[in-house]
């Protein structure tokens, strides 16, 4: 069985929508784009890093599109390298409707996405699911994920969708590398799910030394 990874790009106040580009989200949304003028050479490196043992991408609808549209075009170019990945491993589009799937070694998944996921994470190692706030979600609901690299920028937006907007279950999380930040304040964060929920305790329990004289 391979790996379900899950790389976010994310402000502060854990908005996700849109990074790349007004393009991503044309409605609705003032703030297309937020992340390219905090991205320095530690995170561009850090995102190449984690895409070289991609054999695998898992995509909702929107973020297909937008990739289908540039990434075939940009072998040779600044991108080649992960251009080159892209194009060449599977891509698995999680959508609703009848896509059209003209990048070459796409597939539509089936109507029963859990268990579609699982079927995906079985035939490949290193499996990434890039953007695709939506599918996310679900991935994050179902605990169908096993990495989480998210890059946290250094602002705050106040609107947008968030990471986290109905995807949300008690999980616990390790942290499986210590943080980085980049020279313009980006924190790159790598989780693993762990098994359990989230436990609780008391703050002012004696061995706090809360009340102590």
């Amino acid at each position: 069985m391979g790996l379900i990874e899950i790389e976010l790009f994310a402000t502060l106040d854990l908005v996700g929508q849109a990074p790349g580009g007004p393009e991503e989200d044309p409605l609705g949304f003032g703030f297309g784009g937020w992340q390219a003028p905090l991205i320095d050479e530690v995170s561009g490196a850090q995102a190449a890093a984690a895409y070289e043992d991609t054999d695998a991408l898992l995509l909702g609808r929107r973020t297909y599109d937008i990739f289908a549209a540039y990434w075939p075009h940009q072998e040779g170019g600044e991108d080649g390298d992960i251009a080159a990945l892209f194009n060449r491993v599977p891509k698995y589009v999680a959508s609703r409707g009848t896509p059209r799937l003209d990048w070459a070694g796409s597939t539509q998944l089936g109507p029963d996405l859990p268990a579609a996921v699982r079927e995906v994470r079985d035939r490949h190692e290193h499996v990434k699911v890039v953007g695709s706030l939506n599918l996310v979600q679900t991935l994050l609901r179902e605990k169908l994920f096993d990495r989480l690299d998210l890059w946290v920028h250094p602002i705050v937006l106040g609107e947008g969708k968030k990471v986290f907007d109905g995807g949300a279950v008690p999980t616990n999380l390790t942290l499986l590398e210590p943080p980085v930040a980049g020279k313009k304040g980006t924190v790159y964060l790598r989780y693993g799910l762990a098994e359990g929920t989230p436990a609780t305790g008391d703050m002012a329990a004696p061995d706090r030394g809360a009340g102590s004289d």
